[in-house]
């Protein structure tokens, strides 16, 4: 069935339909925490974001104490990971009155272009792919310039690696070897029979990691096989279409029992990087960072020009074609600059 496409006038009566359900909840939300806070709340107290749900977010203290917390109204968008002062309430609710600084934050655009953050104070992307559904390099690359344009390490992981057979074998060889010849660490692991498990527990061992990737890749099922007794929701793929099916609605971060922390992310089949510059981008491509400027042209766009370092380098095979092919494409999609 194709896709309906929606009249500006139908987009705008259903973004002005949602405005207006969330001014609702927010007045709603502002008369609780005036209840709250007109009532007994707690001694101020410093803690983080491990779950997100909407106007209410879950909050484990220092001390271990884990209690749902409404937003002041005041506040800027908290994600998981976020850490924040908060103050217990005497009926089950508190409320979160101030953020403290992050490390990091892991952002993208949502559908009208504006930014948002994912996951907070995460120093380890992992970015999760797998032979089914079909990986796309491109979304590889788009977390890769975003790893590096938040200043947080990548960890590429093939999650699925026994669905590999004679069918994929090539194609998923190819992907592999663009990102081993780069030197990316990168690991094959099953999350069914537990292959290499080990070997990413290490990995991730004192790290506060993010599982990102498309819906269907496995990141749930790596959940349960990295923490029994977790349990989270494992969709199957779309027998129509091939993609995976939304399982996570909302990042939760986990405790490992030897340390370090475990952000499961909702699964995302595109990842906008309209907040980022083309100078970024070419510094997200690590084999064309040392490039950059070297081109005889300053405003060359690395496509036909003469004297183009990026094409000299493609033609010498210093650059492999998909990846090049994936820059280009990532740079289209970028908005135009303002003057």
């Amino acid at each position: 069935m194709a896709k309906r496409h929606l009249t500006r006038r139908q987009s705008w009566r259903i973004e002005k339909i949602q405005t207006e359900r969330a001014a609702r909840a927010e007045k709603r939300e502002s008369r609780l925490i005036e209840e709250l806070e007109g009532g007994d709340l707690g001694p101020e107290q410093t803690g983080r974001i491990i779950a997100h749900f909407g106007v209410q977010v879950e909050v484990e203290g220092d001390d271990g104490q884990i209690q749902r917390c409404h937003l002041r109204a005041n506040l800027p968008a908290l994600v998981t990971g976020d850490r924040v002062v908060w103050r217990s309430g005497n009926q089950g609710i508190g409320v979160i009155v101030a953020q403290l600084p992050r490390t990091s934050e892991l952002c993208r655009p949502d559908m009208r272009g504006v930014l948002k953050p994912v996951a907070a104070n995460v120093d380890l992307l992992v970015i999760v792919f797998a032979p089914l559904p079909e990986p796309h390099g491109n979304l590889i690359d788009r977390y890769l310039v975003a790893a590096e344009h938040a200043g947080i390490q990548p960890l590429l992981l093939l999650n699925k690696a026994d669905l590999i057979d004679d069918s994929n074998a090539q194609r998923m060889d190819t992907l592999l070897g663009i990102y081993n010849d780069l030197e990316y660490p990168l690991l094959e692991v099953s999350a069914l029979n537990g292959l290499s498990l080990d070997r990413l527990k290490e990995a991730l061992d004192g790290h506060i990691s993010v599982f990102v990737g498309q819906s269907g890749v496995g990141k749930s099922s790596l959940v349960n096989a990295l923490l029994p007794g977790v349990d989270t929701r494992v969709g199957p793929l779309s027998e129509v279409t091939g993609k995976g099916t939304h399982t996570t609605t909302t990042a939760r971060l986990f405790h490992f029992p030897g340390g370090g922390d475990l952000i499961d992310s909702p699964g995302i089949r595109e990842f906008g990087l309209g907040h980022v510059s083309r100078d970024d981008v070419e510094a997200g491509f690590i084999e064309l960072s040392d490039l950059s400027g070297q081109c005889r042209f300053r405003d060359c766009k690395h496509d036909r020009e003469p004297g183009c370092a990026f094409l000299k380098a493609l033609e010498e095979g210093r650059i492999h074609p998909q990846r090049m092919a994936s820059y280009r494409h990532i740079i289209a999609s970028l908005p135009e600059p303002e003057y």
